[in-house]
């Protein structure tokens, strides 16, 4: 049995992080790994009174119940044009936008693509779960070939619903953007790279090089009918296959790409 005094605190909750928060994520969701490095970051470059976000219609909008930060609820689809109108007020403040995979690269799609290939200076995180999680489980732009969802019983094909879209390597075409990658919170060394890539975007809008974003492969075993365990399994062993983890475009890196 351990002994107290051999007991040793690995982390803390991060000091942007409200105390008295009710957790409303599904069990098991990522959106709270997500959300934690989100805050730990804000707290490391000592942003929390000069931050701004915006987020959207969907699981991600909850972002505002769990970090003590300024927050915009822009509508579906509209948080890089909010975010975008923010930045160019404010200048001084650090912007950036969470959003779910359906809501950045559906409905979102034109507002997304043209404010990294405008270059503005904010940072956008997108969460794709291959599904529109917060009503119930709809095939989304992300959904992979074959899966089944309420609107897709039959799996997605490429004749009636097209292919998936690979985010962070369209966002990496912009010229506008400075910094764009893929990663994942299906283990703990994902999690740390996620940290990586995360930080990575919020210093490229910090050093005003552009846009920076960052693609986050999430579970949603609610809407998948699974545990968490199998969630996590099939993030690995179906999502990372056809959407590959890494960096697409960092201006920073010899070439501007790595």
């Amino acid at each position: 049995m351990l002994q107290e005094s051999n007991l040793k605190q690995v982390f803390g909750t991060p000091k942007c992080m409200k105390k008295d928060f009710r957790f409303t994520y599904c069990p098991g969701c990522d959106h709270g790994v997500a959300t934690r490095l989100v805050a730990e970051l804000i707290d490391e470059f000592g942003l929390k009174e000069k931050t701004i976000s915006s987020t959207c219609v969907g699981c991600s909008v909850f972002l505002y119940n769990f970090i003590d930060i300024d927050c915009i609820e822009a509508p579906h689809g509209r948080a890089c044009a909010s975010a975008t109108g923010v930045k160019r007020a404010q200048p001084d403040k650090f912007v950036f936008t969470y959003q779910g995979d359906g809501d950045f690269a559906s409905i979102g799609l034109a507002e997304s693509m043209h404010t990294a290939l405008r270059g503005e200076k904010i940072t956008s995180i997108c969460i794709n779960n291959t599904t529109y999680g917060m009503t119930g489980g709809q095939l989304g732009p992300t959904s992979i070939m074959g899966q089944r969802t309420t609107t897709s019983p039959n799996g997605r094909n490429k004749e009636y619903y097209g292919y998936p879209i690979k985010v962070a390597e369209q966002i990496a075409l912009c010229d506008g953007t400075a910094y764009s990658a893929r990663v994942a919170l299906d283990t703990v060394a994902h999690i740390n790279q996620a940290k990586q890539a995360l930080k990575k975007a919020f210093e490229v809008q910090l050093n005003g090089l552009g846009f920076g974003f960052v693609e986050i492969l999430s579970s949603c075993p609610t809407n998948w009918k699974m545990s968490p365990e199998q969630a996590h399994e099939r993030v690995r062993e179906e999502m990372i296959p056809v959407f590959p983890l890494g960096v697409f475009k960092d201006v920073t890196a010899e070439g501007g790409n790595k």
